[in-house]
């Protein structure tokens, strides 16, 4: 991230936590004068000048028109809120509370984004908050030589959280990305301290159990799968639903390259979706 870029995010957050004070000023109490007009406070043009500069390095961003969007309907909203209201008197506490939703929501994606923003050395995924794939095979390959080196066993795992697609086409896409946040922070928590997660590609994670073996990898992924399908998953709306995953995964051997066992958990993964999904299946290795 340019030092361009995290300065123009950071004053974007500050221009709205002004703007927002700024508005309920006037929405509430400057109304009843008519002094001022909540509906012509200027918009923050921070954050267009933000997203300009971050789109040049940040393509492809589902993140960067998740924003967009709720900053086109926060101050759509609030011109609206106050021009219905009676002339010379304050907002509802309903409509206010809708703004303040709205803008709650814009400010924790803004954050999120500058937290996401300034560890992307680190290879962090924006939406998910996992490791990236940018480091991800050098990882698994000083994971691999440690192994062939001292012995200790590991495991990698692919899962797939199921029915994704239909998520994002009934719910939409913004719930479908609730659902993978909230499928990513299940994970994190869930796994042990040493064990590596990273996004793999849409919906799918990649899994690295250190110092396991077979038995003590479906273990592991039992206890994620488990605790992901209890755990409740809050949309949009304030609606909440559950969802599973299904996970394929295989342990190392002393002949394993990372592209061999990537496949042998992707083939792992297929007999888990084959055999009914929302279940752990170990890859099957020929003698």
């Amino acid at each position: 991230m340019s030092f361009l870029s995290a300065s123009l995010l950071a004053q974007t957050i500050d221009d709205h936590i002004a703007w927002m004070a700024a508005w309920t000023r006037a929405a509430f109490y400057e109304r009843q004068d008519h002094t001022a007009h909540a509906g012509s406070l200027p918009i923050p043009e921070s954050f267009t000048a933000w997203r300009s500069d971050a789109a040049k390095t940040l393509q492809d961003q589902p993140a960067l028109d998740k924003l967009t969007g709720l900053y086109d309907q926060l101050h759509r909203i609030a011109r609206l809120v106050v021009l219905k209201a009676p002339e010379g008197m304050p907002v509802t506490a309903a409509d206010y509370d809708a703004v303040a939703a709205k803008y709650e929501e814009l400010i924790t994606g803004l954050r999120r984004m500058e937290r996401a923003l300034a560890t992307a050395e680190s290879g962090l995924d924006t939406l998910t908050g996992l490791r990236s794939r940018s480091g991800m095979r050098d990882d698994l390959t000083r994971e691999l030589s440690r192994f062939l080196r001292s012995g200790k066993p590991f495991c990698l795992a692919l899962m797939d959280i199921d029915y994704f697609k239909k998520v994002n086409d009934t719910y939409g896409h913004e719930n479908g990305d609730r659902v993978l946040s909230a499928t990513a922070n299940h994970i994190s928590r869930s796994l042990r301290p040493f064990d590596d997660a990273w996004r793999w590609g849409g919906e799918e994670i990649l899994l690295c159990l250190k110092e396991a073996d077979l038995p003590i990898g479906q273990l592991v992924l039992e206890r994620v799968r488990a605790g992901l399908e209890k755990l409740p998953i809050k949309l949009h709306d304030g609606r909440e639903m559950n969802i599973t995953a299904s996970f394929g995964f295989v342990a190392a051997a002393k002949d394993s390259t990372i592209d061999d066992l990537l496949v042998k958990a992707d083939k792992a993964l297929y007999a888990a979706k084959a055999n009914g999904r929302n279940r752990v299946e170990a890859a099957v290795v020929a003698d």
